[in-house]
C-alpha cells in the first residue's frame, strides 16, 4: 500500500521516542570545562558549598522552568498566573532531584548548565500536559475512523483507501483490549503518554511496550492482506 493516507497512518502509530533531551553523549570527564568542573566539585561537597551549589542550581532550574512555562503560555489561557507559577517552581524542584540523582551521568558532552537546563524543560513539559489534561475524561476508544482526506480521490484510490480503512478496523479489533485502548488512546487520540501512564497507574516504558506490540501486530494482519504500510525508519 503506497497511498499517501497510509502513509499518514503508520505516521500516526510511530511513537513518540524516549526521553531524549535527557540522553548524554559519554565523553572523557576530564575534559570537562572549568565551570562544569566546578560545579560537580561543590555540588558534590559537605556543609555550605553543597547548600550554596544547591541553591544556585534550583535558581537556574527555576529559570528554565518559568522560561517553558512562558513559552507555551499562549496555549494555556485557562490557567492563572500564579498556577503557572506553581508548575514553574514544582518542575524546578523536581528537576533538582533529578540532577542530584544522576550527577555521575554527566560526561561533558555539553555544559553541565547546559545539560541541567533540559531536566527543567522537560519537568515544566511534562507538567503543563498533565495540567492541560486534568479533570479531562481520557478519550480510549476510536470514536471515528475519518482518518483519511477523501477529498479529491478518483475511483481507484477511494476504493483503496476504504479497502485499507476496513482492515484496519478488523486489525485493531483484533488486539487485545489493554493494546486497543493504549493505541487508540496515544497514537488516535492524542493523549500524552505521560497523562495516560498516571491515569493507568503506570509508567512510559510499559505505554511503550505495549504500543509497540499492538503496531507490530497490526502491521502483520495487514501485511497479510497485502496491504503493509512502509516501516517508518525505512523510508
Amino acid at each position: 500500500m503506497t497511498s499517501a493516507g497510509a502513509a499518514s497512518v503508520e505516521c500516526t502509530l510511530t511513537p513518540p521516542p524516549a526521553d531524549s533531551a535527557l540522553a548524554v553523549t559519554p565523553g572523557p570527564v576530564g575534559l570537562l570545562d572549568e565551570e562544569s568542573r566546578a560545579w560537580l566539585q561543590d555540588l558534590r561537597a559537605q556543609g555550605p558549598a553543597h547548600l550554596a551549589a544547591v541553591g544556585r542550581l534550583h535558581e537556574l532550574l527555576l529559570r528554565a522552568a518559568r522560561f517553558e512555562v512562558a513559552r507555551r503560555r499562549p496555549g494555556l489561557a485557562h490557567l492563572r498566573g500564579d498556577e503557572l507559577g506553581e508548575i514553574a517552581l514544582e518542575a524546578a524542584d523536581d528537576a533538582l532531584m533529578s540532577v542530584l540523582a544522576r550527577l555521575d551521568d554527566f560526561r561533558g558532552a555539553s555544559r553541565f548548565t547546559t545539560w541541567v537546563y533540559k531536566f527543567a524543560l522537560l519537568e515544566a513539559a511534562v507538567k503543563l500536559r498533565k495540567r492541560a489534561w486534568q479533570g479531562r475524561e481520557i478519550p480510549i476508544e476510536l470514536e471515528t475512523w475519518d482518518l483519511f482526506p477523501s477529498t479529491g480521490l478518483d475511483p481507484a484510490q477511494a476504493a483503496e483507501q476504504s479497502e485499507l480503512l476496513v482492515a484496519l478496523q478488523e486489525g485493531i479489533a483484533a488486539l487485545t483490549p489493554h493494546q486497543r485502548r493504549i493505541l487508540v488512546a496515544l497514537a488516535v487520540n492524542g493523549v500524552p503518554i505521560d497523562v495516560l501512564a498516571e491515569r493507568l497507574n503506570t509508567n512510559r516504558g510499559a505505554l511503550y511496550k505495549t504500543l509497540h506490540d499492538a503496531r507490530r501486530k497490526l502491521r502483520n494482519h495487514l501485511t497479510e492482506r497485502g496491504l503493509a504500510l512502509a516501516d517508518e525508519e525505512e523510508r
